[in-house]
């Protein structure tokens, strides 16, 4: 599980609050009627919420000591009713100070057992809706968290105001050009939106459940035209009411970053819609979505540029953003336990794809996710093209590469994204993580070339590959240490159209068996003979020679990789 930091303790604003917290009302507000409904508060709905964490069942049977600090917030992920009722009971066994705050559960609403066990342990309950999915509801709560730690407000009119965040950009947009407004990245989910009214359509309502609008809209909206144009253009479009399919008039704009090469064509972050509530659109609505389309470009270029305040430091943790590290103010600030090993794991995207920005988002949202499901104070990033997750208190190799390996294969089956996973465990301490980062990086870096075979691995069981490739670089770096007399071999093969090369690699990887290595090349073994002799005139070595076999073999392999370099670049 996931703990986006803070606990019970702390420094307080003005007000009593606990700074970088957002209040359960706040919180509800922003989530909207359609996604949770307060069940009950027994505190109040002013409770300060800093902390968030995904939890199932596994993770519930784990906590046992009383004494530590939990996250303020607990999403119940498929926990069943008489469970969650066991656990609200040892939850009210705890000291006020160590208990949850707020859970939200998909059971809420149906189970007076669950509602009276939430009471006894003076718990908020809150229900979230049957077809919302976790993934998505999970990151909008991590967003507002985040948002309240940079102590953005809603209050401000101006359009034109930099700090402001998507949450408070759809609200002014919904307040200033009327309807209901809702920003989506480029893959069309639910960055932010504002509240909703009795006029919301059901194709809204899906989108802020994190599911995909009725297909019959998405073809109307494909036949019309829509999604090229928001491609392709700034324009505001103005998409019609659909009396049979049930959806209300829209205005739409893309969200665009612009480049400063007049040969490259704006990237496309989003867009932004509007949908037509009780009253009429404002008769400036397309001066307000144009507006606020340059605003939310700005700021998902900053968020995709610029970690936030936890997203540094996380990454300054793995080695990256220069400097040392105070794991000490890193361990309160992200609420990891400061003792014990740990666990490193690195994933790299499959060379047979192209990552991409987009992709990599993908991958570093759904890890982020995943990793929280599997250990609730699990920390991960991206840094260049790789994601790493940090798994505190954690020294079972087997478990780490079981949960690893399912989640390589889900991504594959239902992503399509094809991963490679390295770990480095145990990890002493948190003080060397950026240690174990490095590991991991030469473990995927080492074993590129064997994948899929190496698809989840640690150093110990590929050391060989990793230091031959290691070995390889080093050669590769000092053109000195390039033998020439293989330059020979190679024009020989390319004027005659011959394959001494192949013929030679052969006869070294079976160990000299003339005819192992022939009936691989399916040749005859004298001929194979033939080839073995020609090889070493034109070179100028004894292949029975120890000397010379290591060295020819070595600089066969180094000449390959410089090929499938260049073939991959």
């Amino acid at each position: 599980m996931n703990s986006e930091g803070g606990t019970h303790g702390g420094s307080t604003d003005s007000s009593g609050r606990a700074t970088g917290s957002i209040t359960l009302r706040e919180l509800l507000s922003a989530l909207d009627t359609s996604v949770v409904e307060l069940i009950d508060a027994p505190a109040g709905t002013e409770i300060a919420l800093s902390s968030v964490a995904l939890v199932d069942s596994s993770d519930l049977a784990t906590e046992t000591d009383s004494q530590s600090p939990l996250p303020d917030l607990y999403l119940h992920v498929g926990i069943g009713k008489t469970e969650a009722v066991r656990w609200f009971d040892g939850i009210a066994l705890r000291p006020s100070e160590h208990r949850v705050r707020a859970v939200m559960s998909k059971n809420a609403a149906t189970s007076t057992a669950l509602q009276a066990a939430a009471r006894r342990a003076g718990v908020a309950l809150v229900a979230v809706h049957p077809k919302a999915r976790w993934d998505h509801v999970f990151p909008l709560v991590q967003r507002m968290l985040d948002r309240s730690r940079r102590s953005t407000g809603l209050g401000d009119p101006d359009l034109l105001a930099t700090d402001t965040d998507l949450f408070g950009l759809a609200q002014i947009v919904a307040q200033n050009a009327g309807g209901m407004v809702s920003i989506e990245d480029a893959q069309s989910h639910v960055l932010a939106y504002s509240a909703s009214d009795e006029a919301a359509d059901e194709l809204r309502t899906l989108s802020i459940l994190g599911r995909e609008g009725p297909r019959d809209y998405l073809r109307a909206l494909q036949r019309w035209g829509v999604f090229d144009r928001l491609r392709s253009s700034d324009e505001v479009i103005d998409v019609p009411a659909h009396r049979k399919l049930g959806t209300k008039r829209r205005l739409v704009v893309s969200i665009r970053q612009s480049s400063d090469d007049a040969t490259t064509s704006a990237r496309t972050l989003g867009s932004i819609w509007l949908q037509q509530g009780v009253a009429p659109f404002a008769d400036d609505a397309e001066d307000v979505l144009r507006g606020a389309s340059a605003i939310a470009a700005r700021i998902i270029s900053r968020s995709l540029n610029a970690p936030s305040t936890e997203g540094l430091l996380i990454q300054r943790l793995f080695g990256a953003r220069g400097g040392g590290v105070d794991v000490p103010s890193v361990v309160s600030a992200l609420n990891l336990s400061a003792t014990g090993p740990a666990a490193v794991v690195g994933f790299a995207v499959s060379a047979t794809e192209t990552a991409g920005g987009g992709r990599l988002t993908e991958l570093g949202s759904m890890l982020r996710l995943q990793a929280s499901s599997f250990r609730r104070d699990s920390v991960a990033t991206i840094i260049g093209e790789r994601a790493y997750v940090l798994l505190p208190r954690y020294t079972s190799l087997k478990s780490v590469t079981t949960w690893t390996r399912q989640l390589v294969e889900q991504f594959e089956a239902k992503r399509s994204i094809a991963l490679r996973a390295a770990i480095a465990i145990p990890v002493p301490d948190l003080g060397q993580v950026a240690g174990a980062r490095g590991e991991v990086d030469r473990v995927l870096d080492g074993t590129a070339a064997t994948f899929p075979e190496g698809r989840v691995t640690t150093l110990a069981e590929s050391r060989t590959a990793v230091l031959f490739g290691e070995i390889l670089d080093l050669l590769a770096e000092h053109r000195e240490l390039h033998d020439p007399r293989l330059d020979a071999l190679v024009d020989y093969d390319d004027k005659h159209a011959s394959n001494l090369q192949d013929s030679a690699e052969a006869y070294l990887a079976a160990h000299g068996d003339v005819r192992a290595a022939a009936a691989v090349l399916q040749v005859h073994p004298n001929t194979l003979r033939y080839r073995i002799r020609r090889v070493e005139e034109i070179v100028g070595i004894d292949l029975h020679d120890a000397s010379d076999r290591m060295l020819f073999e070595l600089q066969l392999a180094l000449r390959r990789r410089g090929e499938a370099n260049s073939s991959a670049s």
